[in-house]
């Protein structure tokens, strides 16, 4: 019963018409929603964690779910410090399929992105490596603006810089974040076929073995920050 996850369907079957509208009203106008209390003290923790660490350069694992990717990522880079964010305690609190011994080089907290990402911002904590592991799709027409690239938190997450990674078994949601990444970078981003080598979270794993064709696209935002430092 494991490998009977259904592909996703929508009525929508390109990039949204009001993607590039919205992606520039959020570009133009600031996003101040309050930044609750709890979200504070889980980024506290979370600096703290990464400067018991030795402060290495940071890899965020935006939305980790159970964690099993911010554990494969320390295990993969273990000369960084990742950071796992779920707005679900629940989630990060199950176990997971993680086998030997744990990382060190990792914490997973519980915290809403939306509020974690502008105090990043706020507090000049970039990540070296950024990844959105198949947030939900929100596949519906009308759900454009639940999706990262259509909410107006996704200047901040392109303005953190460092190389981001989103991986999707929708290819429109692919098409819109990277295109969303054009038009605020000028990068030329665009949707690429993933064959995981070996899943590292339980939806990567899931799909894969449903049969779903994956995709990703990737953005070295710091490469873009360099090129504008020469030319100035």
């Amino acid at each position: 019963m494991f490998a009977n996850s259904s592909p996703v369907t929508s009525a929508q079957n390109e990039i949204h018409e009001q993607l590039s509208t919205l992606v520039a009203r959020h570009a133009t106008h600031p996003f101040r929603k309050p930044i609750l209390g709890h979200n504070r003290a889980a980024f506290e923790r979370a600096v703290e964690a990464w400067q018991a660490a030795g402060g290495n350069p940071l890899i965020l694992d935006a939305g980790c779910g159970v964690g099993l990717s911010s554990l494969h990522l320390a295990a993969r880079f273990p000369a960084h410090f990742v950071l796992g964010i779920d707005q679900s305690a629940d989630r990060i609190a199950r176990r997971n399929a993680w086998t030997g011994e744990l990382p060190r080089n990792c914490i997973a907290l519980r915290a809403d992105l939306v509020d974690f990402w502008r105090l990043m911002l706020e507090n000049n904590l970039r990540p070296a490596q950024h990844y959105l592991l198949y947030p939900n799709p929100w596949p519906k027409i009308g759900q454009l603006a639940r999706r990262w690239h259509g909410h107006p938190v996704f200047p901040t997450i392109i303005a953190l810089g460092g190389r981001v990674e989103c991986r999707s078994n929708w290819a429109i949601y692919i098409d819109e974040f990277a295109a969303a990444v054009t038009q605020l970078t000028g990068l030329a981003i665009q949707r690429e076929p993933y064959i995981p080598p070996a899943p590292i979270t339980p939806f990567e794993h899931k799909y894969q073995a449903s049969g779903h064709p994956l995709w990703r696209c990737v953005a070295n935002l710091d490469a873009l920050a360099s090129a504008h430092g020469e030319a100035a």
